[in-house]
């Protein structure tokens, strides 16, 4: 019996990986009492704020 060699095109398997290679991008907010740069939603590393 004959079996297809791929149920997935190419074009479909990668669409559904493209949001893989976003995973890097980190954004970055000012704090609010020092105006330093940090992530958003973490303690500030210079100030010590939240």
């Amino acid at each position: 019996m004959a079996v297809p060699k791929r149920r997935v095109t190419k074009t479909r398997a990668a669409k559904r990986r493209t949001h893989y290679k976003l995973k890097n991008v980190a954004t970055v907010v000012k704090c609010s009492s020092c105006g330093a740069f940090k992530q958003p939603h973490t303690i500030c590393p210079s100030c010590g704020e939240y």
